[in-house]
């Protein structure tokens, strides 16, 4: 399971609104190797859903998950922080064992 709070969600429908993403845009989150700790967090605009994807709706948002990076996000809570020392969003991961400062790049 994966989820998002519900500033999180705010955020993403207002990026997709600002960008001109129609209804059928979703967030999609991917881990990559790279990264001052091993692995990065990863999110793009997508509208395709593929096989093996893991779909997640929280507070009016939709969240989609590969099932590669699935294995290493089970848990997590996509929060958003904003305002003057806001840091964006934040990827609260229960299976990162090492994160670096910028809160981007992680390992388990």
């Amino acid at each position: 399971m994966i989820q998002m709070t519900e500033l999180a969600a705010k955020k993403i429908q207002s990026l997709k609104a600002e960008e001109g993403r129609s209804d059928d845009h979703f967030l999609r989150v991917f881990v990559k190797k790279g990264g001052c700790s091993g692995l990065s967090y990863k999110m793009d605009f997508d509208s395709e859903i593929k096989p093996g994807d893991k779909v997640f709706e929280n507070h009016g948002a939709k969240l989609v998950v590969d099932t590669e990076s699935f294995m290493y996000l089970i848990g997590m809570t996509l929060e958003y922080q904003g305002g003057l020392n806001g840091k964006g969003f934040i990827f609260n991961n229960p299976n990162a064992s090492k994160k670096c400062s910028c809160g981007t790049s992680f390992n388990v």
